[in-house]
């Protein structure tokens, strides 16, 4: 199984909705939420370049947001890298 990671606000609705997708396909995942952490959101912003939650990593590999997780889904990509 993949190691997913996702870091998150808890205001976010983008986050909840990455978070239902990886759900409605039965995978566990670290959340690391960044509300009030600097240091997390520093992390997040080192490892993505980007600036905006949800930033979404399977092992390791830098996937995206909440769009990209969706795309990648949508083009048959997420399940094989899921199973990985």
């Amino acid at each position: 199984m993949a190691n997913v990671e996702i870091y998150t606000k808890v205001t976010c609705p983008y986050c909840h909705r990455a978070k239902a997708l990886l759900d409605q396909k039965g995978v566990s995942y670290q959340e690391i939420p960044i509300d009030g952490d600097a240091v997390k959101r520093e992390e997040m912003i080192k490892r993505s370049g980007r600036t905006t939650v949800p930033q979404i990593f399977i092992d390791a590999q830098h996937i995206g947001g909440c769009d990209d997780l969706y795309a990648l889904d949508g083009r048959q990509g997420l399940d094989p890298l899921l199973r990985a």
